[in-house]
């Protein structure tokens, strides 16, 4: 005879535990001290197999009638549930921020990229790192870009949105998230005004700068760097983190590695003769290490720091 709540409430402890049977396998194991545990006995393809799911009456009578139906064996459905749990649980924005970056490492991006998301990470941890990045809405990447853009730094919430974008996508990749919010928010933020840098444009402009790196009086090191960036054309860290071994005197040419490029491919910088002349009165000083521009506390030591 099938259970009902007022039979159920009419149950008594005995010495030894003992069921009651309810219909299609489930029932309420009674124990001595009073407690009723919710079983299932069922058969799954063939085979006999156990489940419990909770106590009464916590589970209610109908909620345990509803363990088993549509042909879905309820321990794999229970063991399913946890498991996503578990995963939304340690899936937060910042476990999964750190596995991007991590990725990007294995990648072998630019370490200055590297250092960039590592950047963005923190600014977006404090409102979004301990978040199950499952359950992230647009309000809430909304309101943390809101708090940088609030500042005046456009650009870095523009730039902010992009990256959280880019983490959102390998979270779904990788199944732990179904959508990308920072998609959902595209022109939400203020775009940043465009700032044109100021140049020399003109050869008598040229000329005085020159003339003033001419005239420089502090480190040699120093002096020879500047007269030597008109010449090369690289960026300043590229110039920065020169090595001897990089320069073909023979063949006038200084090859940067792809580690050093952000496009990650060996670059070929031909050296005019002033470019030559000006790395051989480098060489003259006869500076100790690798580096041709040596750090200033440590004529030996270079910090690597790759822009």
């Amino acid at each position: 005879m099938a259970l009902a709540v007022l039979k159920i409430r009419a149950i008594r402890p005995w010495e030894k535990a003992y069921k009651v049977a309810d219909e299609k396998g489930l029932y309420l194991l009674v124990k001595p001290s009073g407690a009723m545990l919710w079983r299932l006995k069922y058969r799954f393809h063939g085979v006999e197999r156990k489940l419990a799911f909770g106590s009464y009456p916590e589970v209610s009578l109908k909620e345990a009638r509803q363990q088993l139906g549509n042909g879905v064996d309820p321990s794999a459905s229970k063991k399913q549930a946890a498991l996503e749990a578990s995963l939304n649980a340690a899936a937060t924005f910042r476990a999964l921020a750190d596995e991007f970056i991590e990725k990007m490492e294995r990648e072998h991006k630019a370490p200055a990229t590297i250092k960039k998301a590592r950047w963005f990470m923190d600014l977006l941890d404090p409102d979004l790192g301990h978040l199950p990045i499952a359950n992230i809405t647009p309000q809430q990447l909304l309101a943390a870009l809101k708090k940088i853009e609030r500042r005046g730094h456009h650009e870095t919430a523009q730039r902010l949105r992009a990256f959280a974008g880019r983490v959102f996508r390998y979270a779904a990749a990788t199944v732990r998230a179904e959508r990308n919010p920072a998609d959902v928010l595209r022109g939400a933020l203020t775009v940043p005004q465009v700032r044109h840098h100021s140049a020399i444009v003109d050869p008598k402009g040229v000329g005085e700068l020159m003339r003033a790196i001419e005239g420089y009086d502090g480190r040699i090191e120093t002096k020879l760097a500047l007269k030597l960036a008109p010449h090369v054309f690289v960026c300043p860290g590229e110039l920065r983190t020169a090595e001897w071994s990089e320069v073909d005197f023979d063949a006038a040419v200084w090859r940067i590695p792809a580690e050093k490029m952000k496009m990650r491919q060996v670059h070929a910088v031909p050296l005019s003769r002033q470019s030559l002349g000006i790395f051989k009165e480098l060489r003259a000083l006869g500076n100790a290490g690798s580096f041709i521009f040596p750090a200033l506390h440590n004529a030996a030591v270079h910090e690597r720091e790759y822009a």
